[in-house]
């Protein structure tokens, strides 16, 4: 991938217009993880300390276009942001009727921009509204990346430069290492509740990988497509034989799906549920599979610490569950102690890496849910794509 980065270019009495994802929960009123805002600090620091003038543009929840109720207001994140960079920040409500006019070492906030008419449908007046207020457009939202919309990908066409920021070339750098020019072997673990949610990805995938481990209920569909019995598991029995290709996919380039040979089952779906430990061939048929057993975590901590790149989406069993959350414990641990270079993504991932204390261990851990999916699924963002076509 081609595109300009923020930290090659010239800023200096220059105003930036930095398209960030500070999509923030609230509790009780106040901001409850402010995740999102800290990966954002980077390329606004950058600006700042290096002359220039900087408004940023986020959205905040799901509002209703051309509505806008007091859930809305993006004030309480500039508030937050300004704290982070000691200073005040302003919301700019009526951008559009007076064009804003900020120093250097001055910081503004545009109003929630999934408010205004046009946003989600990537109107070109919209974003030429937005190119208007700056002389360089960064986009610094990997997360909103997948999306067409006017902050994200009309903006950047109309701006007089576009470039992405620190953030989104560490997502792009990382992902493009992952899957672009990967050390081998390259190891996917693809996991989740369904097949049909995570299928194109599992057949691009199929192309690229040496090992595609699959866990959840994921694997209960492929186990069933081995002729196993898997009780009253999660699984889609109508997709099977979409699991017999990837096998196959896999089986004619000499690599590997490599299944559950022994699982944790229950016979409820319940944190007090009791939990027994089987082999993959005795699951009766009133048992739910909610973890991978032993053997089957230790065969796949081997695969992941010989592997040369490990891209990681979903974890293996109902972690969230004590008694349920071996496997995906040892599969984490394996993923830490590789010296391959690992890529994970997805809000339970993400949970899961935090859970175990793993996170300094990760080589990168994806910001983006959706964008880090379709980027494995091979599919083109719009939001690069412009800045790439930008570049030429």
């Amino acid at each position: 991938m081609s595109f300009l980065k923020l930290t090659d270019q010239n800023v200096n009495g220059k105003t930036v217009l930095i398209r960030a994802d500070l999509n923030v929960p609230f509790k009780d009123g106040k901001i409850s993880d402010d995740t999102r805002i800290r990966a954002s600090l980077p390329s606004i620091q950058y600006c700042l300390d290096n002359g220039a003038a900087v408004i940023v543009m986020t959205h905040l929840g799901r509002p209703t276009e051309g509505e806008f109720h007091a859930e809305d207001d993006v004030g309480p994140v500039a508030a937050h942001l300004g704290r982070l960079l000691d200073r005040d920040i302003t919301v700019l409500n009526n951008w559009r009727e007076r064009k804003p006019s900020l120093k250097a070492g001055e910081v503004a906030l545009l109003q929630n921009v999934r408010v205004n008419k046009g946003e989600k449908k990537n109107d070109p007046e919209l974003g030429k509204a937005y190119a208007a207020l700056c002389d360089i457009f960064v986009n610094d939202a990997f997360g909103t990346a997948h999306r067409a919309q006017a902050s994200t990908e009309a903006v950047a066409a109309a701006a007089p430069l576009s470039c992405a920021g620190i953030l989104m070339t560490a997502e792009l750098d990382a992902l493009g290492k992952a899957l672009k020019t990967p050390a081998r072997p390259l190891v996917a673990i693809v996991a989740g509740s369904k097949v049909s949610t995570k299928l194109t990805i599992l057949n691009s995938l199929a192309d690229k990988v040496e090992h595609l481990i699959v866990g959840g209920g994921i694997a209960n569909t492929f186990l069933l497509a081995q002729g196993k019995a898997i009780g009253k598991s999660l699984a889609e029995p109508d997709l099977v034989d979409e699991a017999k290709k990837i096998i196959a996919k896999m089986q004619a380039k000499g690599g590997v799906v490599p299944l559950p040979v022994d699982v944790v089952t229950a016979k409820e779906f319940a944190e007090s549920a009791a939990a027994e430990h089987k082999s993959v061939d005795d699951v009766a048929a009133d048992d739910m599979i909610l973890d991978i057993g032993k053997q089957s975590a230790a065969q796949l901590a081997d695969i992941l610490k010989n592997a040369g790149t490990i891209v990681w989406n979903g974890p293996v069993g109902v972690f969230e569950f004590a008694q349920f959350a071996g496997g995906t414990e040892a599969v984490a641990r394996a993923i830490a102690e590789s010296a391959g270079f690992s890529i994970a993504g997805g809000g339970d991932t993400l949970a899961a890496i935090a859970k175990f204390g793993i996170t300094e261990q990760i080589g990168y851990i994806s910001t983006g849910g959706g964008a880090f999916l379709e980027f494995l699924e091979g599919k083109e963002l719009p939001a690069v794509a412009v800045l790439e076509r930008f570049a030429k």
